[in-house]
């Protein structure tokens, strides 16, 4: 470190730009004092000099602050400009002026980009039109309403923005219809999402690019939070794009666009994207789907029409990295373009500058993402030393380029793509030299494939597991041999079929039909490896210490390991099993035979030799090293080992159970954790949607609440399986999610009505249940369930099937035969009635009072049925139950006005609290022998 200030610097930076992330106000100065005193200690140990240790301070300090000060900025200015308090201005119509600042991406019925706001206003006649039509319409589509967490990449700032002259305005007709507010807007960015009406839409939207001067009317919003703990933050996201608001347009008709007056410095960008969209339409031009989509992301990194299963099994396997242009690519076309100079007769020199010249239009063209600009980087201050002919540092120009990307834009340390390309990177400079003794009995190209491999999966771990919860054994292997197959045999023939495809069609199309098949043997060898489903493990996201420790012992476990191979490798000469010199055999000299000539003029030669041997040897004691070595990695491996062990089995309640009710919008979904460590999901809510949509609307990768919410908050809670499913009924709202759970996720058992719903999903369902080998219990009022000693679920509900009755049978009224189960958990009682009617209610109290029971146990949390609708929770169930405290589960403004104001009062003259998904988010119970513990997502509120 110490050799490498430059280095040492960067990490400073790294570490005070880490703190102002984490922490604000006077914590940060805690925080940064703390961090202050690490240069010092290493000047009062000797290790660098004082000057050093204060430049090292200054970098800490000036991260933290450069954070702060950034993040002091990075505030809307709207509310201020329009004199309006945020919550007013969600959901206001407005009109905005201003220029494109991204790529324009459509998705099925959807066109997304970021603009660049150069005025604003509000619009009351567009609110009051949309109010009255809301009022006359009786069929609303869900869509418009949806508030999915769908990333919209802000790309890359303009250069300029519209003035806020009066000849501006007059041309883009600003203020024609605002009555508010309008002043300057001073460039801030809002993401606009535009819902096309019309297939006819499509070639009207395909016209805007990045720089156009656009004025949009439509409805503001803010970005959603996240509403489950550890759940996807899209306002927390947005943040970093510095990008505070949505902007909602309908239709076309909605935007008005014009090409810039004249040209500016953003025309490049300009200019990039049509090259970038006119690349990507030779490839779909030559290559059919799925083929299209997979060859745009591994040759020119367009990633938007890459097939979702594709991506989800290659993701599975950890081939992701594939798919992204980076440090793999940049070299290949750094290495390409040195070689035609070199043959076409061109001087070291002059090729390296043209090279170092061409490298940020290749960066540019391919995308410009994190990874690719720290490649490009990289590249280009490599060539530029070697220009120079200075000496070249790998690990000073990773710093180097590190360190420009995050004074450009401090908001990149918390991108994964820029985390995974700099830490591997790092890694491998780092962990490769440590690993290479362990390979050295195999051929020098076959041991540094496997070295390199090997160091990449180990390095890539733990980010891995942090920010997508699962790692297949299998990924070794498909690494090593899939990465050189692709990127030395199919992605140099989707290259050269690009390149031909402007003057030899004949001769691409035959290239393209090499590539395809190719990518068929990799699309089914993908697709076998994850058929071994075992080999993919579930991981909860581990904390920064638990990185951290990884990294420490995965380095003194090689360091080890490394000092122990190399202590095996020398002589074993000890101190006192030293022979004589006169006795050791020389160079040229045979024992015995004094007399010769030759031997005696080299003797004192070869003694001298022998002596600085024989030190050597008595320098490295080698049976002690190889024995303190070999303990050493022992010890690193044992402690790794626990390490790992710990993390993988992170859910460790100390004998608590836990209830989550989650938030998945308008249905039902809870995870039970019993104090046994059981897992049971209750319902899994899901999308709802109304009519079958037109092909043109349908976007490659639509939310689905069981793959974009459920799924990934089991996974990163860190349960390997759920012990059970309980279905309660076959409606879409507590169904559809199951799906992706089903083929995400081992499942142990599936309990349901005993009764069928005739929908497709619901066939499905059942299908993959069947499928992967689920059991399939169909239960019934008087059955019960015990996971563990200090869990019971008691069945109320539904009744069991007549004598004689077909069983399962179809039923469409699925609410009525809603699964009810009364919950036993450390002695707390809790009650779990799905969608049920009142029919049901009185029914179970009727079987109640048959059995003599006039009141049932007091309940301490009762989960409101059918989302509070007024079908259900009636005053006698409040009277016979008595819950404490009750749960609704109900979307943000839904359609259906649940939860019912009727049912609301019966809460409240029952004196039961209530909690509600739609206003808290997840509600999550920590349910002890004592106590329960209760806390909600939005405003993180524990109460007892």
């Amino acid at each position: 470190m110490n050799r490498r200030p430059l280095l040492s610097f960067t990490i400073c930076w790294i570490a005070g730009s880490a703190a102002g992330c984490l922490f604000s106000g006077r914590s940060l100065l805690i925080y940064l004092a703390g961090l202050l005193l690490l240069p010092a200690i290493w000047a009062v140990s000797g290790g660098i000099r004082w000057r050093t240790a204060a430049v090292f301070g200054l970098a800490i300090a000036a991260a933290g602050l450069y954070w702060e000060w950034g993040e002091a900025r990075n505030v809307s200015l709207l509310p201020k400009v329009l004199g309006q308090q945020i919550s007013e201005l969600n959901e206001a119509y407005i009109t905005a002026a201003g220029v494109i600042a991204s790529p324009v991406q459509r998705d099925g019925d959807r066109v997304d980009f970021t603009m660049k706001l150069s005025r604003i206003g509000l619009d009351r006649q567009g609110g009051q039109e949309a109010e009255t039509a809301a009022n006359v319409e009786t069929g609303a589509n869900v869509d418009t309403k949806e508030k999915s967490a769908v990333v919209v990449e802000a790309g890359t700032e303009a250069e300029s923005e519209i003035g806020g002259s009066a000849e501006a305005d007059a041309e883009t007709g600003v203020g024609a219809d605002a009555t508010g507010a309008e002043e300057e807007a001073k460039g801030e960015l809002v993401a606009v999402q535009i819902k096309l009406q019309e297939e006819s839409e499509i070639a009207v939207a395909a016209l805007w690019q990045r720089g156009d001067r656009v004025v949009i009317e439509g409805e503001l919003a803010q970005p959603q939070i996240a509403r489950n703990f550890g759940g996807f933050d899209y306002q927390a996201y947005l943040l970093t794009k510095k990008t505070h608001w949505l902007l909602k347009g309908a239709g076309t008709a909605s935007v008005t666009a014009k090409p810039p007056a004249s040209w500016q410095l953003s025309g490049i960008l300009r200019w990039n994207d049509r090259m970038r969209a006119t690349l990507g339409a030779e490839m779909e031009r030559l290559f059919q789907e799925p083929h299209a989509g997979y060859m745009k992301g591994l040759v020119i990194g367009i990633q938007e029409d890459l097939d979702p299963e594709t991506f989800k099994q290659f993701s599975q396997l950890g081939l992701t990295h594939i798919l992204a242009i980076s440090g793999m690519h940049v070299a290949v076309y750094v290495g390409v373009i040195l070689f035609l100079l070199r043959r076409c007769r061109f001087t070291r020199e002059t090729a390296l500058t043209v090279t170092l010249l061409l490298v940020p239009a290749y960066v540019l063209l391919s995308g410009a993402g994190p990874s690719v600009v720290r490649a490009g980087l990289m590249s280009m201050i490599a060539l530029f030393a070697a220009r120079l002919g200075i000496l070249k540092d790998g690990m000073n120009i990773l710093a180097a380029s590190a360190l420009m990307m995050l004074v450009w834009n401090p908001y990149l340390l918390l991108s994964v793509s820029f985390q995974l390309s700099f830490l591997v990177t790092a890694g491998l400079m780092v962990y490769t030299p440590l690993a290479a003794p362990l390979f050295r009995h195999l051929p020098n190209w076959l041991g540094s494939t496997l070295s390199v491999t090997f160091i990449a999966q180990l390095v890539s771990f733990p980010l891995t597991i942090y920010y997508f919860n699962q790692f297949s054994l299998l990924s070794f292997a498909a690494n090593l041999l899939l990465v050189p197959f692709i990127t030395f045999l199919v992605l140099p023939l989707g290259t050269l079929a690009l390149l031909l495809g402007r003057f030899w069609n004949t001769a691409a199309l035959l290239t393209v039909q090499l590539a395809e098949l190719l990518n068929n043997a990799t699309f089914e060898a993908v697709e076998w490896v994850n058929g071994f489903t075992a080999g993919v493990l579930i991981w909860a996201s581990p904390s920064l210490l638990w990185i951290c420790l990884y990294y420490g012992l995965l380095y003194g476990l090689l360091y080890a390991m490394k000092r122990r191979t190399e202590s095996m490798l020398v002589p074993q000469y000890m101190e006192d099993e030293t022979r004589p010199l006169e006795e050791l055999e020389l160079p040229g000299n045979s024992r015995g035979k004094a007399g010769n000539t030759s031997s005696s003029k080299a003797a004192p030669a070869a003694a001298a030799s022998s002596r600085r041997a024989v030190l050597a040897f008595q320098a490295f004691p080698q049976p002690d090293a190889t024995r303190w070595s070999s303990l050493a990695a022992v010890q690193f491996a044992a402690g790794l080992t626990l390490l790992l062990y710990r993390g993988y089995n992170a859910g460790d309640l100390n004998g608590a159970g836990a209830i989550s009710y989650l938030d998945v919008g308008q249905g039902d979904s809870i995870l039970i954790t019993t104090p046994g460590g059981a897992h049971i999901l209750v319902d899994g809510g899901g999308t709802v949607s109304f009519g079958k949509k037109e092909a043109w609307r349908i976007r490659r990768s639509p939310f689905e609440v069981g793959a974009k919410t459920l799924l990934p908050l089991l996974k990163q809670r860190g349960i390997h399986r759920l012990d059970a499913v309980i279905l309660t009924h076959g409606d879409q709202d507590h169904a559809g999610g199951l799906q992706a759970v089903l083929e995400g996720m081992p499942v142990s058992a599936l309990l349901f009505n005993g009764s069928l719903a005739d929908t497709e999903p619901y066939t499905k369902l059942m299908t993959t249940a069947l499928a992967a080998g689920v059991r399939l219990y169909p239960v019934q009022q008087g059955m019960a369930l015990a996971p563990d000693e200090a869990t019971q679920l008691n069945f109320l509900w539904p009744e069991p099937p007549a004598k004689g009755q077909h069983f399962p049978d179809e039923v469409e009224n699925q609410n009525h035969e809603s699964v009810v189960f009364r919950l036993e958990m450390n002695g707390r009682s809790f009650l779990f009635t799905g969608d049920m009617d009142q029919a049901a209610e009185e029914a179970i109290l009727q079987s109640a009072q048959q059995a003599g029971i006039q009141s049932g146990k007091p309940t301490d949390i009762l989960k409101v049925a059918h989302h509070g609708s007024k079908t259900a929770t009636s005053a006698d169930w409040l009277t016979f139950w008595n819950p404490a405290a009750a749960v609704i589960s109900a979307g943000v403004n839904n359609l259906y006005g649940h939860p019912n104001g009727d049912v609301l009062a019966r809460l409240e003259d029952a004196n039961t609290e209530v909690y509600r998904t739609d206003q808290q988010g997840e509600i999550q119970l920590m349910v002890g022998k004592e106590a329960i513990i209760m806390r909600h997502k939005l405003n993180m509120k524990d109460t007892e």
